[in-house]
């Protein structure tokens, strides 16, 4: 039966939410922390919170995500987390050897009242701290925000715990990457290194949660920006915060601290996005943009125009993360389709006032963001409203299934497939591979539903 239970009358709701489009604010921040070179996050709560973020992005990346918790028992839940925390600090150092240890709360230490920034000064006063060691930290309750929400956070940490200003403005420019995937962060650098811009991409998990198999067990891979890099940050000429929800506000800790200008731009999915991406980077970075890019460019243009009348007019209802919705509706409606349906469940102002800027294209599209925007209403709109074309996460599956609607998985978490992890979505070699996903998907539906006589071989 799956959810053919779900009704097509739509009432308002106070205080619930079915199915909710997001999880919780730690799995955001481990995943940030991951994308600094040699780090352990360390979930500062119980053993079944880290367990449930830990398993969330095994899952996702099909790799094994190492993480520390604080163990909370009976008594930590009652008198606080401290000692649990410090005790966690020395065991962490002298067993397994992190350049640095990334704590985010959770709900428990947060109802408790647990000072991070106090504990972590007594570990250092109290030695427990080895000398050339650090320990970074972020304030992440699940109760309030979301995934993107805890990553945003993690990633100001790292702005404001690590960025330095000697004076000496360095020919680097900062980009700060949004939640993305190892493929996309990996596909920023390679359009970077051929534009000719020196660069610090943070966090960076490419070659950390998509690292090769060699036969040897490696308990921190290569990848991940460096802490030397994360200090350099500092003293960059600009920076680029891909993503206004997730991004932006690590440039703006690293404006107010050391004062590096910058511009905040959304993530480089699809056409138009990407376009502006180039554009600031080639500005703040002071280069041209190479023949190689523009070709790449003219590719994308290339495919959205021969395949044009597989997408005119199609609706999609589509659901995710703020900083992905927003470029790929974006791109959606550059492909002549027609955004119908839209669900985010991460509010946010901003994203509310750039969402509605884009869809006055497409006035007829229902849109909801905030605590009751969950996958349950957007089943709802679904059943009175049908569309040719659902995209989200893996959990749209099931109203894929109960409507017989073709589906194209795109977010987080994606536990059902491979390969988002290996092929970017961003850049313009992305924007052709998620045409080429969305046209698999109608193009099988045309193939499976198309009676003998127009069953055709080439299409």
């Amino acid at each position: 039966m799956l959810l053919r239970h779900t009704n097509k009358e739509v009432k308002e709701r106070e205080g619930l939410t079915i199915n909710p489009a997001k999880t919780c604010q730690p799995i955001g921040a481990m995943y940030a922390a991951l994308g600094v070179h040699g780090c352990l996050p360390h979930s500062h709560g119980s053993q079944g919170c880290c367990s449930y973020h830990r398993s969330t992005l095994t899952r996702h990346y099909k790799e094994p995500v190492m993480a520390a918790t604080s163990s909370f028992t009976e008594g930590a839940s009652v008198f606080g987390g401290q000692s649990n925390l410090l005790s966690s600090i020395d065991t962490i150092f002298s067993v397994y050897d992190p350049e640095v240890i990334a704590v985010h709360s959770t709900c428990l230490s947060e109802t408790i009242g647990d000072d991070l920034q106090q504990i972590t000064k007594k570990a250092s006063d109290d030695g427990k701290i080895p000398d050339g060691k650090f320990v970074m930290y972020a304030s992440t309750p699940s109760f309030v925000g979301s995934h993107v929400t805890g990553y945003a956070n993690m990633v100001v940490g790292m702005a404001e715990q690590f960025a330095v200003s000697t004076g000496e403005t360095k020919d680097q420019v900062n980009i700060v990457a949004g939640w993305m995937e190892p493929s996309d962060m990996r596909e920023i650098k390679s359009i970077a290194g051929r534009m000719g811009a020196n660069i610090v991409l943070f966090p960076d998990t490419s070659d950390v949660l998509d690292a090769p198999q060699t036969g040897k067990h490696v308990f921190y891979p290569k990848g991940g920006v460096t802490l030397d890099q994360l200090r350099s940050t500092g003293d960059s000429k600009a920076s680029v915060a891909l993503g206004c929800m997730s991004a932006e506000p690590a440039a703006i800790a690293l404006d107010k601290k050391c004062k590096v200008p910058f511009e905040t731009v959304d993530m480089p999915i699809g056409l138009s996005a990407t376009d502006r991406f180039i554009m600031a980077l080639s500005k703040a970075a002071g280069v041209e943009v190479p023949a190689e890019i523009t070709a790449e460019r003219g590719r994308l243009v290339d495919v959205m125009a021969d395949m044009e009348q597989y997408f005119y007019g199609k609706r999609v209802a589509l659901f995710g993360d703020p900083d992905q919705l927003m470029p790929l509706t974006e791109f959606l409606l550059d492909l002549g389709m027609v955004p119908a349906h839209i669900v985010s469940g991460t509010p946010g102002l901003r994203f509310d006032k750039r969402m509605k800027e884009i869809l006055q294209r497409a006035p007829e599209a229902n849109l909801k963001i905030g605590p009751q925007a969950d996958t349950f209403l957007l089943h709802q709109w679904i059943k009175n409203e049908p569309v040719d074309l659902l995209i989200g996460n893996t959990y749209g599956k099931y109203i894929a299934r109960d409507e017989d609607i073709p589906f194209v998985r795109y977010g987080f978490p994606i536990l059902d497939r491979i390969g988002h992890s290996y092929f970017p979505s961003v850049g313009y070699t992305g924007g052709i591979r998620i045409v080429e996903k969305i046209l698999g998907a109608l193009m099988d539906r045309q193939d499976r539903d198309a009676p003998e006589e127009r069953f055709e071989l080439v299409m």
